[in-house]
């Protein structure tokens, strides 16, 4: 597929004009070919393919299947996550003021608190000492995201959290590939969660992927994941049950389990998922090389050694004064750059709480996302930072405004 595309739609927010993407999927006849064996089987719902699924993730993981389910959405595993703690009223939640907009939802639908921590303004990820100065007597659960797939200082918040005796949850929706001195990013927390949404590195259109440390905690996940139900009242469970029809909730559920359609082309896009993460990386080297030298724009830091990204976003620094004017120039000329994510300490729902956060609001106001998803042909790499140097360049000329 052309990275480059046309989006037609009678939405405003979708222009029909052709656009570089900040993110895109890469799918084929590999996915269409899953989906079709799908059909052919006639089993549409959550079944065999959404197991095979899991115990692949699950091995990518180096962990049990047990501990992993496909859910229909990272956001859905925010939430079960919520649940599976006990989270409310006179609770705290430690998470960083930089995390996408589920997960100030999650904490604060439960009655929680979201207490809002800083980040390095370079990486955009939280270290240690910034979760340990928010922790309040009332800390609950510490709640960490992976910025742009960056593994950040995760090994010593994990130290941290057991330390305290404090449940961690790794937002790793961002880091689907990434790894800290070997360990995957999610493995780390006691309940993690991963998106495969159509914008992310490994895409089903909608999913997600939950992992729960504890087993027995992860038996009830999924009981809470399907209505509650302490087992199957189908097909399955007719014959091991005089009555199978006869329902055994004790447990208030939902249905956020995945389904065959999805885990089918998950499973093919986990195994082209080195060549996709392979590919990000040329591209954010090709980045680094083209704007090493641009003057006015900041580069992302380097890994530190032991650690692999996904490389779900690139992203520059630019003076504050210049980065929205530079963001329109680059639209105008067909390029979509963005901001993820805006912070959550400011926005009003929440009543979260938190001391000053210099690194969240410096970057809130110097940070702009590049075009990074594995169809980028070399061309337009190229073009995209030769736009964005131009631009920035014209906007820090003293003459213009």
């Amino acid at each position: 597929m052309h990275p480059s595309v046309t989006l037609p739609h009678p939405d405003p927010f979708f222009p029909e004009e052709t656009v570089i993407n900040v993110f895109q999927p890469s799918l084929g006849d590999e996915e269409l070919q899953a989906i079709a064996e799908v059909f052919a089987d006639n089993w549409l719902g959550h079944g065999p393919r959404t197991k095979k699924f899991e115990a692949e993730f699950a091995e990518h993981l180096g962990v049990e299947p047990e501990q992993v389910m496909f859910i229909n959405s990272a956001t859905a595993g925010l939430f079960l996550s919520t649940e599976l703690l006990g989270l409310g009223p006179g609770d705290d939640v430690v998470l960083p003021s930089v995390s996408f907009v589920a997960a100030g939802n999650a904490v604060a639908a439960t009655g929680a608190r979201p207490v809002f921590c800083d980040v390095d303004e370079r990486t955009l990820n939280p270290t240690a000492a910034d979760i340990e100065r928010a922790l309040t007597p009332r800390t609950k659960a510490v709640l960490v995201l992976h910025y742009g797939g960056y593994p950040g200082d995760i090994a010593a918040i994990a130290a941290l959290c057991e330390e305290r005796g404090i449940p961690l949850v790794e937002d790793a929706a961002c880091a689907v590939a990434s790894t800290a001195d070997g360990t995957a990013c999610g493995a780390f927390g006691d309940i993690s969660m991963w998106s495969f949404d159509s914008m992310k590195v490994l895409v089903t259109g909608d999913g997600g992927m939950l992992y729960v440390k504890d087993r027995e905690l992860a038996r009830k996940a999924r009981q809470l994941a399907y209505h509650g139900l302490e087992q199957s009242s189908g097909f399955a469970n007719a014959r091991v049950s005089h009555r199978w029809w006869e329902l055994n909730v004790r447990d208030f559920g939902r249905r956020v389990v995945g389904n065959d359609i999805t885990a089918a082309i998950g499973s093919v896009q986990l195994r082209r998922l080195p060549e996709f993460v392979a590919r990000r990386r040329e591209i954010a080297e090709t980045y680094d090389r083209l704007l090493a030298d641009a003057a006015g724009v900041r580069l992302p830091p380097a890994l530190p050694a032991g650690h692999t990204s996904s490389y779900y976003f690139y992203w520059v620094q630019l003076d504050p004064a210049v980065r929205d004017k530079v963001a329109a120039d680059l639209l105008d000329q067909g390029v979509y750059t963005t901001l993820r994510y805006p912070p959550l300490h400011k926005v009003p729902a929440y009543q979260g709480d938190c001391g000053p956060l210099p690194g969240t609001d410096a970057c809130a106001e110097n940070t702009l996302l590049l075009p990074l998803h594995q169809a980028l042909d070399d061309a337009e790499v190229h073009s995209v930072a030769a736009a964005l140097r131009k631009s920035v360049e014209l906007r820090s000329a003293p003459d213009r405004s």
